[in-house]
């Protein structure tokens, strides 16, 4: 199951391979590749937060086991997201990007979410569950920071087109599955 998990999870990597290939990645291409993986970021951080609320409702818990290679996914297009901005947006000038990290909160808000992914990503291995024990799990609480920093960082850049519709969904959707989490830390 996790060998198909991975294969379904390149896909959209796949797909923009082969549009590029075929050179039909629209009329700009830079911000559809960045648009996209930044979009299947998103997708996999909802995927990785339902795992817990769908192992509650269906009693199916041997769901537990792909969170890990989701989360990973959220990582891998948000890595693939950060290098095309860094890349093909700044030219991999490290000046260039902290004075856009700086000058634009949507990018700063982008820029802290990725950062706060990255300790995730590295402790995402039994080796670092056994070696951080409680920590572990105090550490990766941290992606009910991240969720909303995501939220806010799409409907900034949403803002400017004045275009809320789709991170409208994906904001409620978060909202609904960490309500869910909340709800089961406070229940007695």
């Amino acid at each position: 199951m996790k060998a198909l998990l991975i294969g379904i999870g390149l896909l959209p990597l796949v797909r923009l391979i082969v549009l590029g290939y075929q050179e039909d990645l629209t009329a700009n291409p830079i911000e559809f590749i960045t648009r996209s993986t930044g979009t299947w970021a998103l997708v996999f951080l909802c995927l990785t937060l339902a795992i817990t609320p769908l192992r509650r409702l269906t009693g199916i818990n041997q769901l537990i086991q792909y969170r890990r290679t989701l989360g990973l996914f959220v990582f891998f297009y948000a890595c693939l997201h950060f290098s095309i901005w860094f890349w093909l947006d700044h030219g991999l000038i490290f000046s260039e990007m902290i004075v856009d990290v700086i000058k634009r909160p949507f990018i700063t808000v982008g820029f802290i979410s990725f950062v706060l992914l990255i300790p995730l990503a590295l402790t995402s291995n039994q080796w670092a569950v056994k070696k951080l024990k409680r920590n572990w799990a105090r550490l990766h609480q941290l992606i009910y920071l991240i969720a909303p920093l995501v939220i806010l960082h799409y409907f900034w850049h949403k803002s400017g087109k004045n275009d809320y519709f789709t991170v409208s969904i994906y904001g409620a959707v978060l909202l609904i599955l960490l309500a869910f989490r909340l709800r089961l830390r406070l229940k007695p």
